[in-house]
């Protein structure tokens, strides 16, 4: 039925292209698979043909971290594709798993570019898109402020056009006053803002960093990723021996050293058990922000307290 590569390392282009992609299958089975957390068999399960025929949509992310057998598993699949199934993959970029997007390459799929975006010329067409989405102008003065000061981190970037876009009146152009205006107010709780609240037990923070996001207009697909990644890390640090270099195990935990040291930091305090609860949370709610909840603002909520409040079980 479909096939999509997404390719490059720019999480919120990828993730962005993942919800509008899932946006257009409301009816669809979602499953979301990354390359860490996979076993031989689970994406020849994930991929089997429905007995009953049902739409599906399977996401695998970072398809360059899976080992030869798993890449077999996709392989298989692609020669003989279910009609029934849009299969999502996302490869980071490099020469790290080349053979598979080459052969996946081979089958024609719609490509989706999310390359990191790195030269200011690039920040200053994002930010103008962006902008333009929102059907809201901006002066060239303050698309270079918005560079200046949130340039590094395309997610603050997308954060602070949303804000800026729904502080300012409608009939403005948005110029480098209101840039200012921004920085020195209130920042917009992104889903990674509310995910640290949540590893910190800050619930009532968390929440209000929840109902900020959803307010100016962060998709709650956006907010899941959020807490799955950073508990993700959390588990993969948590396993690690503290006495070595966050240098050395950079490589072998696929983490940059400032995140190892980040999620040390975020560990105390956390018991096995809690952390087993708050996954737990995080895969329900997954499921519920994607049609199983009648209300999954409230899901949402609800697991956040419940992922918060898990840093004290012991």
């Amino acid at each position: 039925m479909g096939l999509v590569l997404i390719q490059g390392s720019e999480s919120l282009l990828a993730d962005r292209a993942i919800s509008q992609i899932i946006s257009k299958y409301p009816n669809a089975q979602i499953s979301n698979l990354y390359s860490d957390e996979i076993e031989v068999g689970v994406i020849t399960d994930n991929l089997a043909p429905s007995l009953f025929g049902d739409q599906r949509l399977v996401v695998i992310r970072d398809i360059q971290d899976l080992d030869a057998d798993c890449s077999e598993e996709v392989i298989s699949y692609l020669e003989n594709q279910d009609q029934n199934l849009i299969l999502v993959l996302w490869h980071k970029g490099g020469v790290k798993g080349k053979g598979l997007v080459d052969k996946i390459k081979k089958l024609e799929p719609q490509i989706i570019p999310a390359e990191a975006i790195k030269k200011d010329s690039e920040k200053s067409d994002f930010i103008r898109n962006e902008f333009k989405s929102l059907n809201r102008k901006i002066t060239t003065e303050a698309v270079q402020a918005l560079i200046d000061s949130l340039g590094s981190d395309l997610r603050e970037l997308g954060a602070a056009c949303s804000q800026l876009a729904s502080d300012v009146a409608l009939q403005k152009v948005i110029d480098e006053a209101d840039v200012a205006k921004y920085q020195q107010g209130r920042v917009e709780s992104t889903g990674f803002d509310v995910a640290d609240a949540a590893v910190d037990g800050k619930t009532a923070e968390a929440l209000i960093a929840l109902r900020n996001a959803l307010a100016t207009g962060t998709d709650p697909v956006l907010i899941v990723s959020a807490l799955a990644s950073s508990f993700r890390t959390l588990a993969k640090v948590s396993g690690s021996s503290k006495s070595s270099n966050s240098y050395e195990l950079a490589s072998s935990l696929a983490l940059a050293p400032w995140q190892i040291e980040k999620a040390r930091k975020q560990l105390a305090g956390w018991s096995d058990n809690g952390l087993v609860k708050a996954v737990i949370a995080i895969a329900a709610v997954d499921a519920d922000i994607k049609g199983a909840a009648s209300d999954p603002k409230y899901a949402l909520e609800r697991a956040i307290m419940t992922v918060s409040t898990a840093k004290s079980t012991r």
